[in-house]
């Protein structure tokens, strides 16, 4: 695919919106990595008690319920329509960067797939099958390892590149 527009050609003032555009959802994606890390501690067992609770476990520092269908569907589909808002939107200036071949097919189809992925493990997680909580794990983190190179690539286009 090819498009006759590049970034490093957009108006001043359109890359200013787009430059502040990424650091505001970096920085919106980076608190909720941090909210994921405090309630997951960021490891498979956090990620099933978090979903499924640890009422069992008596000794555990603090104590966490099951999540009810209402939560988790809630959950599930907000994640769902927003990350793959935000994914779409860097995808479409992922295209406008110079970058081609299978990397720049990662970086516009794996997040989105990371999307399904994470959030459908955690309704099948939700729903007793385990060891979702490792696929969970793996695609969200190869979710945020393509958000981080997606803006850095979008960055250098906008002001990194000579014309």
């Amino acid at each position: 695919m090819q498009f006759y527009c590049s970034i490093q050609h957009f108006p001043k003032e359109v890359k200013l919106v787009i430059g502040i555009f990424l650091v505001v959802l970096s920085i919106g994606f980076l608190s909720a990595l941090q909210f994921v890390s405090v309630t997951t501690e960021a490891s498979p067992q956090g990620i099933q008690e978090n979903y499924l609770g640890n009422e069992e476990d008596l000794e555990a520092e603090e104590m966490k319920f099951k999540k009810n269908e209402k939560q988790l569907l809630n959950i599930i589909h907000s994640h769902i329509l927003s990350m793959g808002l935000i994914f779409f939107v860097l995808a479409l200036l992922v295209t406008t960067t110079p970058i081609k071949g299978f990397f720049r097919r990662f970086l516009l189809l794996e997040p989105l797939l990371s999307v399904l992925a994470t959030f459908g493990g955690i309704y099948f997680l939700w729903k007793g099958v385990l060891w979702m909580k490792y696929v969970v794990m793996i695609s969200g983190g190869l979710m945020t390892i393509s958000f981080v190179i997606s803006v850095i690539v979008i960055f250098y286009g906008l002001f990194g590149m000579k014309k």
